[in-house]
């Protein structure tokens, strides 16, 4: 099982950062992704990930856009060239417009900018799209690349209207989580339905949004197997036909190794 998109990283985790992944060793967590939000984040990310053998990403998150560096690429290409293959991706980019903790202009401006960075280097990207879904599809359309480029949509909460448009026009993945298992999800199940297996991988976003029945926790990397099981029965097939397909589509997404035999 992997999870697509956690913050182990996190200073929550400092405490028992080691016990925490070996309790997602043991409910079958195989590869996880330890996601960047700003340089110094991605920094961090990259020291953990060495540490306990994970992948991670470098980005700047739309919050922290207003203190992005000057020369991305620079900053960027330092972190890869000092951590190697374990830089998977670039992410997590993209728009937020809930908090607006950056300017909308600034925002977009950075977005685009790595974009066209991960274009050049041919990285997958991780996005993260919070009430600015019409700016954020016009920048796709504007700086990304289906036919050579890859990417998923991180803790995807939207519709079978939103859903449809990321996987069909834009080939991107859903990174569905702990929300899909919440009582008031039901729009969010439905874009499951609609889009299926082929379009989605697993995730956590821990320490945030913890899936039934730990909601109003920590979240942590094990907990992706709820999430697991949850899709499982809105999809009517088993936890190992999930476990599977969803794993398939990150080996493939982020070029993760598979396990050892």
């Amino acid at each position: 099982m992997i999870d697509t998109h956690a913050h182990v990283h996190d200073r929550s985790f400092d405490e028992d950062r080691d016990a925490m992944v070996a309790r997602a060793r043991e409910r079958g967590v195989d590869a996880i992704v330890t996601v960047g939000c700003d340089v110094e984040d991605s920094l961090r990310a990259c020291d953990v990930a060495e540490r306990f053998g994970l992948a991670a990403t470098v980005g700047i998150h739309p919050h922290e856009a207003k203190d992005a560096p000057g020369d991305l690429a620079a900053a960027f290409d330092a972190l890869r060239e000092r951590f190697g293959a374990r830089v998977v991706a670039v992410g997590e980019t993209g728009l937020d417009y809930h908090y607006d903790h950056s300017p909308r202009d600034v925002q977009r401006s950075v977005f685009a900018a790595q974009l066209a960075y991960a274009r050049a280097r041919h990285l997958p990207l991780v996005f993260h799209q919070r009430e600015a879904h019409e700016d954020f599809v016009a920048g796709l359309r504007a700086g990304y690349d289906p036919r050579s480029q890859r990417g998923v949509v991180h803790c995807f909460t939207e519709t079978s209207i939103e859903a449809r448009i990321f996987a069909r026009e834009f080939g991107l993945m859903l990174g569905i989580g702990g929300v899909v298992t919440f009582k008031t999800a039901e729009p969010l199940r439905d874009a499951v339905r609609e889009i299926g297996l082929d379009a989605i991988v697993l995730e956590t976003d821990c320490p945030y949004l913890a899936p039934v029945p730990h909601r109003g926790q920590r979240n942590e990397v094990a907990y992706v197997a709820d999430t697991a099981r949850v899709v499982a029965e809105v999809l009517g097939v088993d936890v190992a036909t999930v476990v599977a397909r969803t794993d398939a589509n990150a080996r493939a997404l982020f070029d993760l190794a598979a396990p050892p035999a």
